[in-house]
């Protein structure tokens, strides 16, 4: 295999002068060999086939080559316990730890160890769980070498402390909670098992069910052998469980959190925070996580709410190294740019950047890139691939991938239709042998016996197999979940040699593979095209190269723009996410807690992880402070006496009120009404000042006004469009940015300083101004599209300039010319006059032109004008600029010390009780209510509406299929395209809707009166109605095909919401039983009934 890689990607242990270029086209296809017990796919035997005739889907029957035996390694284990007091040090060690790219097995660890004041506070529970396994036999034994980070959580488990452990995707994580599991099973004692999503929970069931057998699993969908010792259970679940006090929780020694990392999730990370907080300071804890460079920190805030010892082990070790590569869209080869040492080969990255932005190809880049607005938030055409050639880009990448054997593949593209569009340019390959094949259908048809014959002729059902047969396989949220399931089970068989997925796959279970692909190295995030972060990036590589398989990874980004090497070395090697609270109260939450005797609400606040990060950083902002306020000391005014200072101050203040007034001025005198007719023409010469950068004087080339027509959508869409109405496009001198990195390690080579000419567009990203001592090699003229207000002056001058800019002598000759006129007018260019030259009339105006000339007279004669020479003066203004400039950071970071130390979102939480009385919810005590109670009951939707929809008897007059349609409208988060949700609705759903929609106002109102800030419109707009119709039907009986062409959502889309509305209406029946209406119970039961049929709630394949 390693020979395989060699001839593909160079030598790597060579120096650096080898060409690691790959010509993909020049690579010839080699023979097909022999399968042996080494190859990726399945062995199976004329007995396996005979056994697999009526083969049963379940992961277990489908035959799996005997893994290899693994050597023995003899790794010195190097862990240290890092002290408390080195609080930077520990960052710094955390960071070099998480981000690193160490191969060896060296782990770090760290004990945080509660203070004894709350070891004391806890006493007699404290000591009688203060229990020590580490002299008994091991509660379970492995048939390898553990590594050394696995045993030493093991260690920490056996004494019965909390641990932390935090290594890479495939690096053996599970190992740790096994072991866990494990010696809770050996000791009687209940343990449970949290993962983030219902899916990972049943693959989790089905792999500790085949290892323990003893295993229960609650996801709210399905529920099996509940009195299990160890429980399987999402977050949810066990918070659930915990509000309501359940007994389960009392004998429950052991809580492990697979993903922890996930609670920095915005929607759901609450979840998280909230059970650790809940749970008993007697339950020990088992956190895996991604690595993060703030473990230390998470670990700290254990140890300090549950008065217990909580550690931390973390390696950067990754099983299989990984190499990662650039193929640029359109070019002909891979370039390696980072080995598998962890060093980034700049030279082929710039290789790379050489093939991408050849000719027009990068004019139009970076043309798409800041768009005709040059404000960057244009909606770029992804085209990394496609584009330049069509589907010829990946293509060509997958051949090569099935041709080297470096198959298993998964592409990661960052949308589902890109998955399928991908998946399908493939079609005509075929990557399976006749037995695999033969395989594949068998598993496929077992699936599939669930389903009823209609659900089995569903288009995407249909669809999938003749892709699968031919190893091509889909894996997004769009899919139904059953179809997900059999991908995921013929991946992890080897069955699937190319799997076309979203990220949500590098989520959880661990399904690795030998290569992983990005199509694009931008995702869309709701606002923007952006870089994908360093985490996530992490995340979905680490996908790359099997532990025992592949003695190395391989990741290979496509990329169809310019990228700073600065931005891929970030990408590369920026730190992991951190794990940041997404703490936030809900009004469920604080119902909750109000309705439980002696529980305060702010309990939860003051123990949440947000508190303690923000409490953490009022030490290091202090410290911040009192070094600002140190420099500000160390700065003289003049002699230092009280005299002088009052002097500087009062001329300070007379220039600051100047400068107030002449950008009041510059906003007046920008208005397209006065500066539209002096922009017209190009030559003028402009002063330009962009994102705060002054780029000295430019040459205006063309100005441009958005229009859109005078009617009609196509025309309001275009009027509508982010950035600013008048623009003009303006030549300026300016320098690449990425000069700066290579200049700071002297690295800026002959080739980039000749090829700086080449570009004609440019833009503030990129760019930036020119600096006094900045060689003239490196600096270039380029056109820059800029709004009207960045125009700092307007000249009186203009010149005679080319009519196309695009070529580089056309933009030197202007240069020169600009070169020329500065010479000519040494005290400056002569500029517009505002009310002479543009003709500005406004009173405004002329009160601010009044004003600056009395400011002007009074700096002409004040004291420090007629004392003191000019030079003495401005630094005597400089330096006292500098020293108040110190002394009010530091005033603002001490304001920011002082808030981080009060708790937070008290002042919310207080508004938020107000809303509670207001709605009813709450009395004037503070005591629960009806209304209250049903609240609690409510968090798949938000509780306020729902509750208010029930108690406004608007549920009493609809029928069941109506009730279901109505409250499908709060479980549906799919965007609408219709400016008119409702438009189409037959009147026995509209009028609800209606009523639905009145009762979210009544709502939005209250939270607005109690001084919440809030929208109200948005607020009723996340209504959405989409679904009301398909519903209907399907609980009217209709069959899913016919129900499905009612949306206009992916299938799994449809099913999920369809989940969710059932088990929002599970908590409304639970809630009307709760307050003893039997009648809308029954009601809810029904409507529950009539969901759960057929493929919306067929059984998951791992059950």
């Amino acid at each position: 295999m390693a020979d395989n890689l060699d001839d593909l990607f160079g030598a790597f242990d060579g120096d650096d002068e080898i060409e690691e270029e790959v010509e993909v086209k020049e690579i010839k296809p080699k023979k097909k060999k022999a399968k042996s017990d080494d190859d990726d796919a399945p062995v199976v035997t004329k007995s396996d086939e005979k056994e697999n005739t009526k083969a049963n889907v379940k992961v277990s029957s489908i035959p799996i080559p005997a893994a290899a035996p693994k050597k023995k390694e003899e790794v010195k284990e190097e862990t240290k316990e890092v002290p408390k007091e080195e609080e930077k040090k520990e960052q710094e060690d955390d960071r070099a730890i998480s981000t690193g790219t160490s191969h060896d097995k060296s782990i770090r660890s760290y004990s945080a160890i509660p203070d004894s004041q709350s070891v004391d506070a806890l006493g007699k529970e404290y000591q009688a769980n203060k229990v020590d396994y580490s002299n008994l036999p091991p509660a379970k034994t492995y048939p390898f070498t553990l590594d050394p980070f696995q045993a030493q959580a093991v260690s920490y488990i056996t004494k019965n402390e909390s641990v932390l452990v935090a290594a890479h995707t495939s690096a053996g994580k599970t190992v740790v909670a096994e072991y866990a599991i494990a010696q809770s099973l050996r000791e009687g004692q209940r343990v449970i098992y949290t993962s983030p999503i219902k899916a990972l929970s049943n693959q989790k069931y089905r792999d500790l069910q085949e290892e323990f057998s003893d295993v229960g699993l609650m996801t709210g969908d399905i529920t099996i052998n509940p009195t299990a010792t160890c429980l399987v259970m999402t977050t949810e679940i066990l918070r659930s469980m915990l509000y309501r006090g359940s007994e389960v929780m009392r004998e429950v020694a052991w809580v492990i959190y697979d993903e922890v990392h996930y609670m920095r999730d915005k929607e759901r990370g609450v979840v998280w925070e909230e059970s650790i907080i809940l749970l008993p300071h007697k339950v020990r804890f088992v956190f895996l996580s991604a690595t993060i460079p703030n473990a230390r920190q998470f670990v700290n805030w254990i140890a300090k709410i549950h008065h217990q010892p909580c550690h931390v082990v973390y390696t950067n070790y990754r099983p299989t190294p990984l190499q990662h590569y650039v193929f640029a869209a359109g070019g002909e080869g891979l370039h390696l740019v980072v080995d598998e040492k962890g060093k980034f080969r700049e030279k082929n990255f710039q290789k790379a950047m050489a093939a991408l932005q050849g000719g027009k190809d990068m004019e139009e880049a970076i043309a798409n890139s800041i768009g005709n607005s040059g404000n960057g938030k244009k909606k770029r055409k992804r085209s990394s691939a496609g584009g330049k050639g069509g589907n010829t880009d990946l293509h060509r990448i997958v051949k090569l991938v099935m041709e080297r054997n470096l198959n298993p593949v998964i592409i990661f593209s960052f949308s589902k239709k890109d998955c399928e569009k991908y998946a399908l340019e493939l079609n005509r390959e075929d990557y399976t042998d006749d037995v695999e094949k033969d395989l594949i259908t068998q598993v496929y048809h077992n699936a599939i016996e669930s389903l009823g014959e209609d659900d089995r002729k569903l288009p995407q059902v249909e669809a999938l197999l003749p892709l699968l047969k031919k190893g091509i396989g889909i894996h997004h949220g769009g899919l139904l979940p059953i179809l997900k399931e059999i991908v995921e089970i013929l991946f992890s068989e080897g069955l699937i040699k190319a799997l076309f997925a979203t990220e949500t796959f590098a989520i959880g279970i661990n399904m690795p593979a030998k290569t992983v692909v990005f199509t694009n190295t931008r995702k869309w995030d709701g606002n923007d095209f952006r870089w994908v972060t360093s985490g996530e990036y992490i995340q979905m590589s680490g996908r790359a190269g099997r532990r025992g398989k592949d003695d190395r990874g391989i990741v290979i980004q496509m990329m169809d723009e310019k990228m700073e090497p600065s931005v891929c070395k970030g990408i590369l090697y920026g730190d992991p996410d951190p794990l940041n609270s997404s703490y936030r109260i809900s009004y469920n939450m604080l119902l909750n807690m109000m309705r439980v005797e002696d529980v305060d609400p702010e309990y939860l606040l003051r123990a949440s992880f947000h508190q303690y990060q923000q409490e953490s950083e009022a030490p290091a902002l202090e410290i911040q402070a009192d070094g600002l306020e140190a420099q500000a000391n160390e700065i003289e005014v003049g002699d230092g006496s009280k005299d002088v200072i009052d002097r500087v101050d009062e001329y300070y203040q007379l220039n600051q009120q100047l400068l107030i007034t002449e950008n009041k001025m510059l906003k007046i005198s920008r208005k397209p009404q006065y500066i539209v007719p002096f922009i017209q023409n190009a030559g003028r010469m402009l002063e330009c000042v962009i994102d705060g950068e002054n780029y000295g004087w430019g040459v205006l080339v063309s100005y441009k006004k958005k229009t859109g027509g005078s009617a009609g959508s196509a025309g309001k869409m275009a009027r509508e469009a982010p950035g600013p109405e008048h623009t003009v496009d303006v030549l300026l001198p300016c320098v690449d940015r990425h000069f700066d990195d290579e200049k700071a390690s002297d690295q800026a080579n002959e080739e980039d300083i000749s090829n700086v000419g080449l570009l004609w567009r440019g833009n503030s990203h990129h760019c930036r101004a020119v600096k006094p001592n900045d060689d003239d090699k490196i600096i270039s003229h380029r056109v820059f599209t800029i709004d009207i207000g960045d125009i700092k002056d307007i000249s009186a001058v203009r010149l005679q300039i080319s009519k196309d800019m695009h070529t580089e002598n056309a933009r030197r000759n202007t240069a020169r010319s600009v070169k020329e006129v500065k010479r000519r007018f040494p005290e400056g260019l002569p500029v517009l006059d505002p009310v002479k030259d543009m003709g500005i009339k406004s009173d405004d105006f002329k009160k601010m032109l009044e004003r600056s000339v009395t400011i002007k007279d009074r700096l002409v004669s004040h004291p420090l004008m007629t004392e003191h020479e000019e030079k003495e003066r401005m630094k005597l203004v400089l330096d006292y600029g500098k020293r108040l400039d110190f002394l009010e950071q530091a005033k603002v970071i001490r304001n920011e010390a002082r808030s981080c130390q009060g708790m937070v979102m008290r002042d919310e939480l207080k508004k938020m009780k107000r809303v509670l009385r207001q709605l009813g919810h709450v009395d004037a005590n503070g005591v629960i209510q009806t209304k209250g109670r049903t609240a609690c009951e409510i968090n798949t939707a938000n509780e306020l509406v729902v509750v208010e929809l029930m108690f406004c008897g608007v549920f009493n007059d609809l029928s069941v299929e109506q009730c279901v349609a109505l409250l499908s409208c709060m479980t549906f988060d799919e965007a609408m395209k219709d400016e008119n949700p409702t438009e189409g609705l037959k009147s026995y759903l509209a009028n609800p809707f209606y009523k639905l929609q009145e009762c979210a106002r009544t709502v939005a109102k209250a939270i607005i009166a109690c001084k919440i800030e809030l929208d109200e419109e948005e607020f009723v707009g996340k209504i959405n109605p989409g679904l009301m119709e398909a519903v209907f039907a399907w609980c009217k009986g209709a069959k899913f095909v016919d129900v499905q062409k009612l949306t206009g959502t992916f299938e799994g889309t449809t099913i999920r919401t369809l989940r969710r509305l059932e088990e929002l209406i599970r908590q409304l029946s639970s809630a009307a039983k709760a307050i003893g209406n039997h009648e809308l119970q029954t009601k809810f039961e029904r409507g529950s009934e009539l969901l759960k049929r057929d493929i919306v709630f067929c059984s998951s394949l791992y059950l």
